[in-house]
């Protein structure tokens, strides 16, 4: 056959000597042989044909018997051609049929013909046998590597993703423990004011102030509720100014300490006009009294205040932390993808460092889509958390949604040196990592990927220079049932 490969046609069988010629034969006994010549067949395709098509089911092996061939690898949707070859030998196609009905196996590669090709073709099933009856040691030992690469696989996986949640989960606590702290020191010292509310209120209420001016002061009391719950934020140099005017007006009307009360009634939105009406209210002689319980009383509204807002965050911490773990949630639902970035943003807080900037730009108008919300929330886990690294504490993170055709786009970026072109194939790797070791399992983007691409029929795609990295996430807006 070495001088008559070209014409060697569709339908030709070779002999057991044209096998022996091929290096993957070579060793093979006449009956080994044998077997091959009686089931295999002589197949051609012209110049830019397909023989087959990633993803397809694995049906059969080839051997090159004459001509060129490509093989390609769809890589964030672009078909990338990985080898072209004319040695003839070189086999493809069912590679792990040796594995029989252990794997659902599908052909990992597209096989093109680059120039007019004659290609020995073998069922899969047959390959997978013989393979295993004539070579059992191998076969073993093939298998332990596959299989204990899968296992490798699967735990290093699961390994970052624990830590990915161990990393979120200290956040949480430390965004958690801000607020429930500040709500404690608000309670306690909302107990001291109560108690001096009571003090004073025995003082004025002990029957020397007659009824009526005792309901006034209730009622400059109810008002001055009003003006705390509703007292603008002053700048330092405006509020300054104002705790000098009511400090002098205290001072004038022989109110002790009344330095001290100041900033609370400034903070409560209270000017000397009110006082003038407290004056008024309850004369010279229980002015004292009056002016400390409706500080006590501005005060007790101001705590109440922090201890609302303190709750509100610790409940908003909550319902992030809900959001993105969906452990009450359906795996598979209808989701708002902002919801989910947004989550996902709550629990990263404690890792974006002061330095950087967080600049969302959403699309409102984008429409709810299927997906597996807590896999998307990895996703945006692993693509925030290398664009922090890269930046080193120092830039802008951004976060942007927009639609495109049929897909709806999610876009990270970062403003970090940008990704070396020699590393820029290899990113989605499994495995493959840039961090010092220990530091990185290589597996966060081939989760991401897998997530993505498998899961949820979309893509995920990446550009970079100088000026920094964008991620791309494209997401079906319809997707087909889970």
């Amino acid at each position: 056959m070495s001088e008559s490969r070209g014409a060697v046609r569709a339908g030709d069988r070779l002999t057991a000597k044209d096998l022996r010629e091929l290096f993957l034969f070579e060793a093979l006994s006449d009956e080994q042989l044998a077997v091959y010549v009686e089931n295999g067949w002589v197949e051609e395709y012209p110049a830019g044909a397909g023989v087959y098509a990633e993803g397809e089911p694995a049906t059969c092996f080839y051997v090159l018997l004459h001509g060129t061939i490509a093989l390609s690898r769809r890589i964030h949707g672009d078909e990338i051609e990985v080898i072209r070859t004319e040695q003839v030998g070189v086999y493809s196609g069912a590679t792990q049929a040796y594995l029989g009905g252990q794997v659902a196996e599908s052909y990992n590669s597209s096989l093109r013909a680059v120039s007019d090709v004659t290609l020995f073709s073998l069922p899969a099933d047959l390959v997978g046998r013989t393979v295993r009856e004539w070579f059992p040691m191998a076969m073993h030992l093939l298998e332990g590597m596959f299989f204990g690469m899968r296992t490798q696989h699967r735990i290093v996986g699961e390994r970052e993703r624990l830590l990915a949640l161990g990393s979120l989960s200290a956040g949480l606590t430390h965004e958690l423990n801000n607020p429930a702290a500040a709500a404690v020191r608000a309670t306690s010292a909302l107990r001291e004011r109560v108690a001096g509310m009571r003090h004073k209120l025995a003082l004025i209420a002990d029957g020397r102030l007659d009824g009526s001016r005792l309901r006034e002061l209730v009622e400059l009391q109810e008002e001055a509720v009003r003006r705390a719950a509703a007292a603008p934020a002053l700048s330092a140099l405006a509020a300054s100014d104002a705790e000098d005017a009511l400090g002098d007006w205290l001072d004038e009307h022989g109110v002790a300490d009344g330095w001290d009360l100041a900033s609370t009634l400034v903070a409560g939105g209270i000017d000397t006009a009110w006082l003038d009406c407290v004056r008024a209210a309850v004369g010279e002689e229980f002015l004292g009294a009056a002016v400390r319980w409706l500080t006590y009383t501005i005060d007790t509204e101001l705590l109440m205040g922090e201890i609302d807002d303190a709750v509100g965050r610790v409940s908003g911490l909550v319902s992030a932390a809900k959001q993105y773990s969906q452990l009450d949630r359906a795996p598979h639902q209808v989701v708002d993808v902002h919801d989910l970035l947004d989550a996902t943003l709550t629990m990263l807080q404690a890792k974006i460092p002061p330095g950087v900037r967080t600049v969302r730009d959403y699309d409102r108008e984008l429409p709810r889509i299927p997906a597996y919300a807590a896999e998307l929330n990895q996703v945006w886990t692993n693509l925030i958390d290398n664009a922090l690294d890269a930046m080193a504490g120092t830039g802008t993170l951004g976060v942007r949604t927009r639609r495109d055709g049929d897909h709806l786009v999610v876009e990270v970026s970062d403003t970090g040196p940008g990704i070396p072109p020699d590393v820029r194939p290899r990113i989605f790797e499994p495995f493959f990592t840039t961090k010092p070791v220990g530091e990185g399992t290589g597996l966060g983007l081939d989760i991401s990927y897998r997530i993505v691409v498998n899961k949820h029929h979309g893509d995920i795609r990446v550009e970079s220079g100088d000026d920094g990295t964008v991620f791309r996430v494209l997401l079906p807006v319809t997707a087909p049932a889970p």
